[in-house]
């Protein structure tokens, strides 16, 4: 973003309404949008206002075209702040975008919430329980997310696949107005594609590992989850400073070679 300090801004909405009626033809019914905030960045109140309007319109153009939008404002990782910090930053980017969203006309029935824990910065020294990740999360949801919203789906944020799940599970000791549930990229897919290694032979080793971690996650979406038995792989934190989705890929690609 110009005049700013390396803070990040989405491009995409020339056009959406035309492209996301295109795909809803082809068989879509649901669209994401991630956009970012960096809490060492700044944020800059500009950069939080163009991720809560972007977030925004992608949410309104989707339901106009007939998908259910999954709203992802991501409170990056990086830093080495502790939790109360993170929780400030969140409850003003969470504020900003339902106040946008509510301008736009959204109807937050047809919407689900996909955000980051609140969690200390992945460098800070004071680490968070689980208890204390799920009461900062849930206090700042409370008084933020409409009830109306019926799923708060929330991303791993490079934690460990037993953390995240370790947290999940800790939300969901008593009841919430929403369905509070997780939307994983690389804490279901981390150990999945260790084992699979792009080998034909490691597929159902793979396949099972898979089925591991969602039954994890399956069960800390209704509080039922325990870590007993969980492998030393599984809680290897997977924060990656800079982390863009594009690592990821490279990382397939090169096992697949």
């Amino acid at each position: 973003m110009a005049c700013s300090n390396n803070e990040s801004w989405c491009q995409g909405l020339d056009c959406l309404a035309s492209r996301s009626a295109a795909w809803y033809e082809q068989g879509a019914r649901f669209a994401k949008w991630r956009t970012v905030v960096s809490i060492p960045n700044g944020p800059f109140e500009l950069a939080v206002k163009e991720a809560a309007w972007g977030l925004a319109r992608y949410a309104a153009i989707s339901q106009d075209n007939g998908l259910v939008p999954i709203v992802e404002p991501e409170i990056l990782p990086d830093g080495d702040h502790g939790i109360h910090m993170t929780f400030e930053v969140a409850k003003k980017v969470w504020a900003e975008v339902f106040f946008y969203l509510a301008q736009n006309n959204v109807m937050f029935e047809g919407i689900l919430f996909k955000p980051s824990m609140v969690t200390p910065g992945a460098e800070c020294k004071d680490k968070a329980t689980p208890e204390q990740v799920a009461s900062y999360t849930l206090s700042l949801l409370a008084p933020r997310i409409p009830p109306a919203v019926p799923g708060i789906m929330f991303l791993s944020g490079g934690q460990s696949e037993v953390e995240v799940t370790l947290n999940l599970n800790a939300m969901n000791q008593a009841p919430n107005p929403w369905h509070v549930s997780f939307s994983y990229a690389r804490a279901l897919q981390n150990t999945c594609l260790k084992t699979w290694g792009g080998r034909p032979e490691n597929v159902k080793a793979a396949q099972d590992t898979l089925l591991v971690r969602a039954k994890a996650n399956s069960l800390a979406q209704l509080g039922k989850y325990t870590d007993e038995g969980e492998s030393e792989e599984a809680k290897q934190g997977m924060f990656v400073k800079g982390y863009v989705y594009k690592a990821l890929l490279n990382q397939i690609h090169r096992r697949r070679q």
